[in-house]
Parts: structure tokens; C-alpha cells; sequence
């Protein structure tokens, strides 16, 4: 458990919008030093002005601006106890109406982005005497299936996966670092203009669609937070050591919903078993 935040070093992807900037300040506010990443470079100088902060201009699908990244943070910081892979997209289509441009899009930023951070600030944490974390932005998809979110789902099932696995191995390793699931329901970003920064050889179907007017949030009552409020979340179970952050509990019964029928049929194999 990293404990008290003050006075250590944070770098955090996509930190220059929505929920990666919130946490940049939430940070700050604890007493961090934070660097902040993100692939607008435009934003990213702004937001770097504005919070005070490093900015480093890191596409985080590809690997070596990951590893320039972490060189980065080592050279201003010396060292990092916290990194936040944060940085991703979200839009969506139908399985019909996807391409394999999309599957590699999609996978290139929200599971392999979030690899990158692992694999190459790992090493950095675990040599870290006072201890690191790794927060990683996962979904409430990364918990439940969702109609026309196929890709991003994959991706985010695949970074708890990931994390879980992560936090095992350290476990066993006896190594002083942390890993958190940040799990944030509807939350108000730009995440519904994601194909801003999508390459253009990597065209396809997927589409950007704004989650209030998608037919999966206009058949419930759901509670939109800001960016802050779900900032606020998973820097408070970083500090706790807490291994997922749930932005949204009332969601619970949807996650629930699915791990019955798995349980069910854990039941129903051992019911035949026995007959």
C-alpha cells in the first residue's frame, strides 16, 4: 500500500482532459509532483501550463513513447511511485459493422496502452525503496458484456485481467506495489469524440457516439458524474490500497446479473456430474 501521497511522483496518461486531468489534480492536491502525458499536444501544453506540470507528448499505443515516457519521469522526478494508466478511447458499433482496423484501434490503445505502462514502469516501481502503484483505468465494462461496445469491452476485460494478474505477482514476489482497477460508470468526458485522434490508416466502423444518447443509458436512470468525483474515488483507494474503484455501486446488480449466470453454470455442470 503506497499510503500518504505527499511529496512522491505520479505520472498520469491522458492527462490532458477529462478524467486523466482530474486526476493530475486531485494528485497536486495531495502533494504530489505529477507529470502528465497525453497524445494532443495542443491540450497537452495547456493543460501543462495551466496545472503547473511536466507534459510529455506520448501516444501510448505505441511502445517507445511509453518507454521515452518513463525515461522522462525518471529524469525529471528520479523515481515514480504512481502511475496512472489512464489514457483511452470509446467508441462504438455493432460486431457486424466492426473491421479489423477497429479490433487493432481499439486494442492498440485501451489494452496495449495500458501493457505499455505496466511493462515499462514497472521496473521503475519495484525499485522504488518507498514502494509504487500502478491505477488502471479499466470500465464497468471491464465487469459486465455491453451491446455495441465489443472492442472496448475486450479491452477492458483484458486490463483487469491484467491488473488482477499484476497484483498477484507482487503479492508473491514480496515486491512493495500496488494495483487499483479504477471501474468509472458514466462520467462526464470527451471520451464520445475519440475519433479526433484516430490514425487514419486505422479507419473503420466504429463510430463516436455520445453514451447520453446511446440506447443503452436512455433505457435507465443513470447518475453522471464529473471527472473530479471519480478522480476523487481512486485516488482515496489508492491511498487505502483498495484493489478496484467503483465510481458507480448502484451499478451492481448488472455486474451481479452476470456472475449468477457464471456461477449458474458452475452449478449446473456439478448437478450433472452428480446425476
Amino acid at each position: 500500500m503506497i499510503g500518504s501521497l505527499e511529496g512522491k511522483f505520479a505520472v498520469v496518461t491522458g492527462g490532458a482532459s477529462g478524467i486523466g486531468r482530474a486526476l493530475a489534480e486531485g494528485l497536486l492536491a495531495e502533494g504530489m509532483k505529477v507529470m502528465i502525458a497525453d497524445i494532443e499536444e495542443g491540450r497537452l501544453q495547456q493543460a501543462a501550463a495551466e496545472l503547473g506540470v511536466p507534459g510529455v507528448r506520448t501516444d501510448v499505443s505505441k511502445s517507445d513513447d511509453v518507454a521515452a515516457l518513463a525515461a522522462a519521469a525518471v529524469a525529471e522526478f528520479g523515481t515514480v511511485h504512481l502511475v496512472c494508466n489512464n489514457a483511452g478511447i470509446g467508441p462504438m458499433a455493432a460486431l457486424a459493422e466492426l473491421t479489423m482496423a477497429d479490433w487493432h484501434w481499439m486494442l492498440n490503445v485501451n489494452l496495449l496502452g495500458t501493457i505499455h505502462g505496466v511493462m515499462h514502469f514497472l521496473p521503475i516501481l519495484r525499485a522504488n525503496a518507498e514502494g509504487g502503484h500502478f491505477l488502471n483505468t479499466g470500465s464497468m465494462a471491464s465487469l459486465k458484456p455491453v451491446p455495441s461496445l465489443a472492442t472496448y469491452c475486450t479491452a477492458k476485460y483484458g486490463v483487469l485481467g491484467l491488473s488482477e494478474v499484476l497484483a498477484l505477482e507482487m503479492e508473491a514476489a514480496g515486491a512493495p506495489v500496488g494495483v487499483t482497477v479504477l471501474s468509472p460508470g458514466p462520467v462526464m468526458t470527451d471520451i464520445g469524440s475519440s475519433t479526433r485522434n484516430r490514425p487514419a490508416e486505422l479507419a473503420g466502423g466504429l463510430k463516436d457516439v455520445l453514451l447520453e444518447d446511446s440506447v443503452q443509458f436512455q433505457e435507465r436512470t443513470v447518475d453522471w458524474i464529473p471527472p473530479a468525483r471519480a478522480a476523487q474515488i481512486a485516488i482515496d483507494a489508492i491511498k487505502r490500497g483498495d484493489p478496484y474503484a467503483i465510481t458507480h455501486p448502484a451499478m451492481l446488480d448488472d455486474v451481479r446479473e452476470r456472475h449468477r449466470a457464471i456461477e449458474a453454470a458452475f452449478e449446473a455442470e456439478a448437478a450433472r456430474r452428480e446425476g
